[in-house]
This record gives C-alpha cells, structure tokens and sequence, in this order.
C-alpha cells in the first residue's frame, strides 16, 4: 500500500508540541468511545474532516476563528453539527471549543487514523528516492520492509532529486539512509581524512629528521 506525501507537511509535522496534543486528545476519543461502545466514532471523525471542513471551509474558518467567542462556537455545534452527529462526537467537539483546540481536530483525525493503523499491524515508513518508485521496486520494498520488521507497511513516497540515487527510508524516529549523496559524502569525508593523515605523516617525519 502506499500514498503519495504532500508537498508541503501539515504544521503538525513541523510542530512537535502540536503533534504531541493532538495525540493526546487522539487516544482519550478513542478511549472513551470505546469505554461508551461508541463503535463508529473513528469514521464519525473522519466523515466531519472530510465532508463537512474539507468541503466548507467557510464554516471550518468560524470554528478556529478569534472573532467568534467560546459561546458562540459552542452554538455552532449546537445549530449544524449535533442535529446530524451522535451526542459523543457533538460532546467531543465541545471540550476541544472550550479547550481552545478545535484547530487540531485535522490532526488528531490523522493519529486517530495511524493509532487504527498500528491496531491492524501496519505502520506508516516515509520513503524519500531521487525518482519516482517503479511499481516493482514499490513491491520489493514494502516485501522486504514486512520481513525485516514484522509489520504491513504503509508507504508515504516523495521524489528528492538531490539524493541523486538510493532511497531513505524512515521508520519512526529510524532513518535508513543508502542515497547514493550520502555515500558520495561519506567517501569525500574518508579521501579528507586520509589526506590530511598523509600529510599530517609528513610534516611528522620532516620535523624529526633522522640523527636528531
């Protein structure tokens, strides 16, 4: 399986503190949905990003703007949303308005979605090539990722023309880097290194001449 990255990240990505928030509300809906067998909250989430934000944005600016108060984005999910929602989901929504987070309720869909992910045995490895992944190098990959790592992998491709060749792969905090930029950096490091020992050598044995 596998998706294309955008190219641009979500803020989240380039925002640690964001990311470690929205996981945080992630697994408590998640948690109490379960605890109140609340079965479809997870595509309750999703439908609420995907069809009613995504396709209004003129009402997703209302929820996250300054220029409404508490109270009156309360009276929004009040109007619009719980009429067509189940009372968890309309609940939900409320305690992120009061909390001041209704601006991450994209973000914590996308750990929601990862957590069910990770649930099923698979897991999301961001692969970074010099070109575009032929169908076979895709299926060799995620093949030899679920060998080596036990897990179905999920893969999030984008092209980084720099890399001249090989790939970089990133599982979590893991990178596996075989670009062949690095390789090429990593020998230019090694001809430095043993070029300044020779000459180093040098200087060592024209200062200490022998009969001194």
């Amino acid at each position: 399986m596998s998706e294309q990255l955008k190219t641009r990240a979500d803020h989240v990505l380039e925002d640690p503190g964001a990311r470690a928030v929205a996981s945080l509300y992630a697994q408590s809906y998640l948690t109490a949905a379960k605890q109140n067998n609340v079965s479809d909250a997870p595509d309750e989430l999703a439908s609420f990003v995907d069809d009613v934000l995504t396709e209004s944005p003129e009402f997703h600016s209302l929820l996250v703007s300054d220029s409404l108060s508490r109270d009156e984005k309360l009276g929004l999910i009040d109007r619009v949303v719980a009429p067509k929602s189940s009372e968890y989901f309309a609940n939900f929504l409320k305690v992120l308005i009061r909390h001041g987070r209704i601006d991450l309720i994209a973000e914590i869909r996308q750990v929601v979605v990862q957590i069910q992910e990770e649930l099923a045995g698979k897991k999301r490895v961001q692969i970074r090539s010099a070109k575009p992944l032929s169908d076979k190098s895709r299926s060799e990959i995620t093949n030899q990722l679920k060998s080596k790592l036990g897990f179905d992998p999920i893969l999030q491709e984008s092209v980084d023309e720099s890399l001249i060749g090989g790939l970089i792969i990133q599982v979590g905090d893991t990178v596996y880097d075989s670009s062949l930029r690095t390789r090429l950096k990593t020998l230019t490091g090694r001809l430095t290194e043993r070029t300044l020992h020779e000459i180093q050598s040098g200087r060592d044995r024209f200062s200490h001449p022998e009969g001194d």
